[in-house]
């Protein structure tokens, strides 16, 4: 069946961003970020903390409670170059990242390899590390060089978490272009990360204090919390002319079975808190289709293809049907999480289930998070970021915030 995904193309989502505009360094405070609100063709200009102020009370906030694992490692061979290692999702089937990062003898992930030419297939690389005074021997070895697949061994059992811990650095943006700071292993997470196992941070929540949360709580508005552990794939450029072809970078979801039936009973607006989020809630709906399509789960486990959501369909399934079915699946399978990936691009055209609002952050030029915004706002989304770079707001990561509506 031919998919009818819209030819969108990626020139059209270029828009020149001075270099200044972008924030390296994170601010003092999470929520003294600005934060530009569109809704109904109209901007307004305000502080990340008046959020709780301008939300429906009925609302419902979706966060990702992802947590960012230090995924860079730097080696040098006994020869002398330096390989980059960056972890970028272990070999797992259908097993949550977080379980991996337990494992205490050996772990092997599919990784970026700076350097590589100079790394041969026979070669070991070993690296001590001290945990609690006592030094620990890491070896690394490639499973499969081809692919970049590298296996780390250890001499100790001890989580592969805190091996982590005591070896790797916080991943920050690659246009960042710096050394990671003391602030960087605090800032670059965000307050109620849980999961372990992103290479980037969701961003739009980096916002969220403590206070924030308070005067969410004041008025009633209710917040969910699901996990989307996001890929280093979230920063490749869309080097293809037409967008329906760029290689959708695939990403495990992890919903619990209480998060569905949550998400199931509310009733009134829904905003998801990120890019990653939307995606997250976008790829459970498409889940729940799956299944009422009868379609075959792989052993390996649930994956939404980019395509799939373009498939011609009559009677289109309801948002109520698709979760109902997840539950029912679930209830049958006996099992209180389920973990799927998911490779959906959200474009212009495609019919969003869970998005009244979203919070974001400001995005690259030509990337696939613009062309996602763009569906949610349209076209508008050129006279805000003309309009954000003019009245001075951070942009990218560590970048100012905002509100828009759909």
């Amino acid at each position: 069946m031919k998919s009818n995904m819209p030819n969108i193309f990626i020139q059209d989502y270029d828009y020149s961003l001075p270099e200044k505009k972008i924030a390296i360094f994170p601010l003092i405070n999470r929520d003294d970020s600005k934060l530009f609100v569109y809704e109904s063709g109209k901007t307004k200009h305000q502080i990340f903390k008046d959020l709780p102020a301008l939300l429906p009370e009925n609302g419902l906030l979706i966060f990702n409670n992802t947590k960012v694992i230090p995924a860079r490692i730097n080696l040098i061979k006994d020869s002398g170059p330096k390989i980059e290692v960056f972890l970028l999702k272990p070999i797992h089937g259908d097993l949550a990242t977080q379980s991996i990062l337990s494992q205490d003898t050996e772990s092997i992930w599919e990784c970026l390899v700076g350097n590589k030419k100079r790394w041969k297939a026979h070669e070991q690389i070993k690296r001590s590390i001290y945990i609690d005074a006592k030094e620990i021997i890491l070896t690394f070895h490639w499973h499969d060089r081809t692919e970049n697949l590298i296996k780390i061994t250890w001499d100790e059992p001890i989580p592969f978490a805190e091996i982590l811990d005591a070896v790797g650095q916080i991943p920050l943006p690659p246009y960042m272009d710096r050394e990671v700071g003391a602030e960087d292993k605090n800032r670059y997470q965000t307050i109620f990360s849980k999961e372990s196992g992103a290479v980037a941070a969701p961003t739009a929540s980096l916002h969220f204090s403590q206070e924030v949360f308070n005067g969410l709580e004041k008025r009633g508005i209710k917040t969910l919390y699901l996990t989307l552990h996001v890929g280093a794939g979230t920063f490749l450029p869309v080097k293809e002319e037409n967008v329906q072809n760029h290689p959708m970078h695939r990403e495990q979801l992890i919903f619990s079975k209480e998060f569905i039936q949550n998400l199931q009973d509310h009733e009134g607006p829904y905003i998801p808190v990120g890019t990653t989020s939307l995606r997250a809630l976008e790829s459970l709906y498409w889940a729940g289709v799956w299944l009422i399509e009868g379609l075959d789960i792989p052993e390996t486990g649930l994956n939404i293809p980019k395509e799939f959501p373009y498939l011609p369909r009559n009677p289109l399934i309801q948002t109520k049907d698709s979760l109902e079915k997840v539950l029912t699946f679930m209830q049958l399978k006996g099992i209180q999480e389920w973990i799927i990936s998911t490779e959906l691009l959200i474009m212009p055209g495609y019919q969003l289930r869970f998005c009244d609002a979203i919070i974001t952050n400001f995005h690259q030029p030509k990337s696939t998070l613009l062309v996602l915004v763009s569906a949610i706002i349209g076209d508008a989304w050129k006279q805000v970021y003309q309009e954000a770079i003019l009245e001075d707001y951070r942009f990218l990561s560590y970048g100012d915030a905002c509100l828009f509506f759909k």
